[in-house]
């Protein structure tokens, strides 16, 4: 399937101390290999046909900056896999590090995910930094962590969305070898790592890849700037440059899966898409390697044949986010309609989000003004990545507000509930199992002085469909960088030592869950109570029979609730003081004959199991 003979762009040191450059330039008229600085050795490269050029020197190896003259100007590579003084300054020669060797990945369905980024979560701003934090998350119960994007950005600071050199690390995390380390701290604790790719658009400043070739269309558009060139002249050479990026991240850092950024934004018309050839090179090299490697898709578009298998017409990821689940829920806690929010509110939103994984699987949206999404009768749970929020639902507020900071301690409780013990993958966002109060605000350190000023205007014009009359942190300010940090030692300390320890019972309750009858069909159903604001979900396989109970409002509420027929015992009661809550109002054991009278508190939320 491969377009392309088996290409290895940018520096690569070969035998005998010498180093391969290798480039896609087709634009330029006259290309020079430069070593070393700006008025360092020019050499000519041998160029072919299709616009690659490359060129062969002795006495070259790690640790060698070099760049390419395009028509007079010197430019970073672009498949530089490091960049020592910035997107701006020259590539540098680095060796592979290479993947572990003793680990074999984690299927799919054991994945539970922890969302970081590595300038805020680590003690130091570093890869390194972060191994300190990872013995508690083991402790946690999370299987998986995955990092924000870490390509090279301009300054020190940004979510990693205006990276602009894909197979590049970005310097102040820790240069080249810091994901390899990071990776292996993960692996000594059982710990996957996931880590965020942007193949959709390129950041603006430092992006010099329309300069070697068609690498950008204007055909399309992306909300963040000129889109990819995929699927028209030339995109066979741009779509190597991707894939080999993709792989890269499996082959020399040992990563067990890529999480892809607004795949809804990737626009493509060929046969064979970009998406579905990155899937299958990257699956082929992790069996290569012995390993198990995933690709999660991030898209809106609901539509079940991203994640369906090649040979079905699929494009055979192996996951894709879905924020239905999410927008239901919040809607549901927070009241808020703004917005892509306007199309939820109901408690049957909330239970279809559970029982069949997308809301909008067919129907009309209001906020889109037309039918949104696509049928999933067969989606496998371990299709979708759930949550409570993340770093978009978060940062993408004005005040950069977690939904601890939003709603009452027990309508968290019941919104981690819901996430973590419901039949999806569950992520988590870092900090929320200790609900931290720190939020999570948009920050850059762009160094264009117009830039900064669009940034600023553009991030207020964002705000304006949600009716949000505040002006929004300076993203520039570093400031609003330090804000951003959460702060593990309050995981020690009062009402959040109690929520940690309630994620903690959250994720011993899953594991036991899992391992209840495993190699049984699973069956989903729900019942949706809108006056009452009452939602039951049910799952059983086998003898396994269990019952989430929630009460979606903020006040009490005694009196008959339907529930299935039999003798019901619960398992976990969100109200219990153990976790915060006023106490359980609740017997631990219910005998229903088709309904029993319940006392809920305001927020309840029980998981109740029937033992056969």
């Amino acid at each position: 399937m491969t377009r392309l003979p088996d290409l290895t762009l940018g520096a690569v040191p070969v035998d005998g101390g010498r180093c391969r450059f290798r480039v896609w330039a087709p634009h330029p008229r006259r290309l020079e290999l430069v070593l070393h600085e700006e008025g360092g050795p020019a050499l000519e490269l041998e160029r072919d046909g299709r616009g690659y050029a490359e060129t062969i020197v002795d006495g070259v190896g790690p640790g060698t900056r070099y760049g390419f003259r395009l028509d007079g100007a010197v430019r970073p590579d672009p498949a530089s896999r490091h960049q020592p003084d910035g997107v701006h300054g020259f590539s540098c020669v680095v060796a592979p590090p290479g993947p572990d060797p003793g680990w074999t990945g984690l299927p799919l369905e054991a994945l539970v995910i922890y969302e970081l980024h590595a300038g805020t979560f680590s003690t130091d701003g570093t890869f390194d930094g972060l191994e300190p934090r990872l013995d508690a998350l083991a402790a946690l119960g999370v299987t998986a962590i995955e990092v924000m994007p870490i390509a090279p950005f301009p300054g020190s600071r940004n979510w990693g969305y205006d990276g602009v050199l894909p197979c590049a690390v970005h310097a102040s995390y820790g240069g080249p070898d810091g994901p390899a380390r990071l990776v292996r701290a993960c692996h000594r604790r059982g710990l996957a790592v996931l880590l965020d790719v942007v193949y959709n658009h390129l950041g603006p400043e430092g992006n010099y890849l329309g300069q070697f070739g068609p690498y950008f269309t204007d055909r399309y558009r992306t909300p963040w700037g000129d889109a990819l060139n995929f699927d028209g002249p030339g995109s066979d050479e741009v779509r190597r440059l991707f894939v080999e990026s993709a792989v890269s991240w499996v082959r020399c850092f040992g990563v067990d899966g890529l999480r892809l950024d607004a795949i809804h934004a990737i626009h493509d018309r060929t046969a064979l898409p970009f998406l579905e050839e990155l899937a299958a090179r990257v699956r082929a090299e992790g069996e290569a390697l012995g390993r198990t490697v995933h690709v999660i898709g991030e898209s809106n578009a609901n539509d079940v044949r991203l994640v369906r298998a090649r040979e079905a017409g699929g494009t055979g990821l192996d996951a894709v986010w879905n924020d239905d689940l999410h927008h239901a829920l919040h809607v549901l806690l927070t009241g808020e309609t703004s917005g892509y929010y306007r199309d939820f509110g109901t408690v049957d939103d909330l239970g279809r989000a559970l029982a069949d994984g997308f809301v909008y699987d067919g129907r009309y949206s209001g906020y889109r003004r037309r039918t949104h999404g696509r049928p999933a009768p067969d989606l496998e749970p371990r299709r979708l990545v759930v949550f409570a929020h993340n770093h978009d639902q978060i940062g993408n507020r004005l005040d950069g507000a977690r939904l601890a900071a939003l709603v009452p301690a027990a309508a968290a409780r019941l919104a981690a509930a819901t996430v973590l013990l419901g039949p999806w993958l569950p992520l988590l966002f870092m900090g929320e199992e200790w609900g931290d109060p720190a939020p999570f605000l948009y920050f850059v350190s762009h160094g264009d002085p117009d830039l900064v000023a669009a940034v600023r205007e553009g991030r207020r014009r964002e705000f304006e469909a949600f009716d949000w009359p505040e002006e929004p942190p300076d993203p520039q300010a570093e400031s609003t960088f330090e804000r951003s940090r959460p702060d593990p030692a309050l995981a020690a300390r009062g009402e959040h030592a109690r929520r940690l320890a309630f994620y903690r019972e959250l994720l011993r309750l899953r594991r036991d869950a899992a391992g209840r009858d495993p190699g049984l069909p699973e069956t989903r159903a729900y019942r949706a109570f809108e006056d009452e604001r009452i939602l039951w979900f049910r799952r059983r396989r086998g003898a396994w029979d269990s019952l989430q109970l929630l009460r979606l409002d903020g006040r009490p509420r005694r009196g008959p609730v339907e529930l299935p027929e039999g003798t019901w015992h619960v398992v976990l009661d969100a109200a219990d003081e153990r976790w915060g809550g006023p106490g359980a109002t609740t017997a631990t054991r219910i005998d229903a004959d088709g309904a029993a009278e319940l006392a809920l508190p305001p927020w309840a939320f029980l998981l109740l199991e029937r033992r056969t």
